[in-house]
């Protein structure tokens, strides 16, 4: 009895550690990989200087190379209001690196031969098609006044995946279309995706489809096509198809377990603000709508999953989440010169937009350092990745300071790259 008492504890062991494995990924030392193991501990102790002086509450930064974790650090406070330390299974709110989980998620549909990017959005959500454009001309007295045009096609699906559908968001720019969807208030009562659409197909398109590139809800639209199609939530499916397969137990639109509530990360008191009339949510508490284009909390490890199967080609321990042509398919430029740039071109000069990720076209003009080739995108709140196919890397940084996003994805970004020694096997 004894020993078949050792032998189940061994095994039960067993399987906590391959499960504890498979929701991981290999390490290594920096040098292993071509990193300097000097050069990343700088990105640790400027952060923990930052931490100290204020500047942010806390950050978990993730560098893997070669299919290793190099640097996987923790710093700061998990919460200024309790002071508990930042620990490497945070969650944090990603908002808007929700877009390439949902646009990976819809492209296993497309893959399935259920829709065709060149499809009209209307032949599966009837009520967006025939959708009038408002366009500011000056009015009698010379200040602008908004007049509706039809629009000269429906959006397409593939519209939806690069931003070029006229859906805009309402919390950037002051443009007469964007206050309406402000004054609307289409999404602030956080309703399901069916009523976020019908309340959209109410509003006028900022701009014609298919001609310029603007920051939208388009990415929810798609959240609701997946639903339309699969007859699933965007949670179930996204469950089914991406998260677990791929070992992303933390990554969710709300967290309702409350023994996982205590890992939320949280921002500074007055550092809330991600827009206009757009505050941070509490994923505490459950709601109807299940963003897809900015509705996801996660951890660094998971979202590190995610990216490793894209730079695998997409698969990862052995589950196919997409074949790698579609992957290659996706990191594409997909504007070319046909598409005009909106005035918050958020991919930034030297970048092009594929199908839910910014995509570099160019080894200068941009700002950031960088590869071409590269795939990025970050949230609202302060996260950001990107994944280096030619240096076989990626990054996560995950933060919770609106008011710091922009500046430390110049740093981070500068300081791994600086701490390359080697060039990628």
């Amino acid at each position: 009895m004894k020993r078949k008492a050792t032998v189940l504890a061994t095994l039960l062991c067993l399987v906590t550690f391959v499960t504890a494995q498979a929701q991981s990924l290999p390490s290594a030392r920096p040098e292993q990989v071509g990193l300097s193991a000097e050069r990343l501990n700088m990105i640790t102790a400027r952060l923990k200087a930052d931490v100290e002086q204020g500047t942010i509450p806390g950050a978990v930064v993730l560098v893997a190379r070669q299919g290793k974790v190099a640097m996987f650090d923790a710093v700061g406070m998990l919460d200024p209001a309790t002071k508990a330390p930042m620990t490497r299974d945070a969650i944090f709110r990603i908002y808007s690196m929700s877009k390439p989980i949902t646009s990976v998620a819809a492209m296993t549909l497309f893959e399935d031969g259920r829709f065709n990017l060149a499809d009209p959005v209307s032949k599966y959500i009837p009520q967006m098609g025939g959708l009038k454009v408002g366009v500011e001309k000056p009015d009698a007295s010379g200040k602008p006044a908004l007049e509706l045009v039809p629009a000269q096609r429906d959006m397409t699906i593939h519209d939806l995946f690069r931003h070029t559908s006229g859906l805009t968001y309402g919390f950037f720019g002051n443009s007469l279309v964007k206050k309406m969807y402000v004054d609307s208030r289409v999404w602030n009562d956080y309703p399901s995706n069916a009523e976020l659409v019908d309340r959209l197909a109410k509003l006028p398109l900022a701009y014609q489809p298919g001609t310029t590139w603007d920051y939208s809800h388009s990415t929810d639209v798609m959240g609701r096509l997946v639903e339309v199609i699969c007859r699933q939530t965007l949670f179930q499916f996204e469950k089914e198809r991406v998260l677990d397969p791929l070992g992303m137990k933390d990554t969710s639109f709300y967290v309702t377990d409350k023994g996982k509530q205590a890992r939320i990360a949280e921002p500074f008191p007055n550092d809330r603000s991600i827009g206009i009339d757009a505050e941070f949510n509490d994923p505490r508490v459950a709601q109807a709508w299940e963003s897809g284009g900015g509705g996801l909390v996660g951890t660094a490890m998971d979202y590190a999953r995610f990216l490793q199967m894209v730079l695998n080609g997409g698969t990862l321990d052995g589950k196919r989440i997409l074949g790698p042509k579609t992957l290659a398919y996706m990191g594409a430029d997909h504007l070319g010169a046909s598409i005009v740039p909106g005035p918050l071109y958020l991919p930034g000069v030297g970048f092009g937009f594929g199908l839910g990720f910014a995509v570099r076209k160019d080894a200068g003009v941009s700002p950031f350092a960088g590869t071409v080739g590269e795939l990025n995108w970050g949230g609202a709140g302060g996260t950001y990745f990107w994944v280096d196919p030619k240096e076989d890397m990626f990054v996560v940084f995950m933060m919770q300071s609106p008011r710091q996003r922009v500046p430390y994805r110049y740093l981070i970004k500068e300081m791994v790259y600086a701490a390359v020694t080697k060039p990628a096997k």
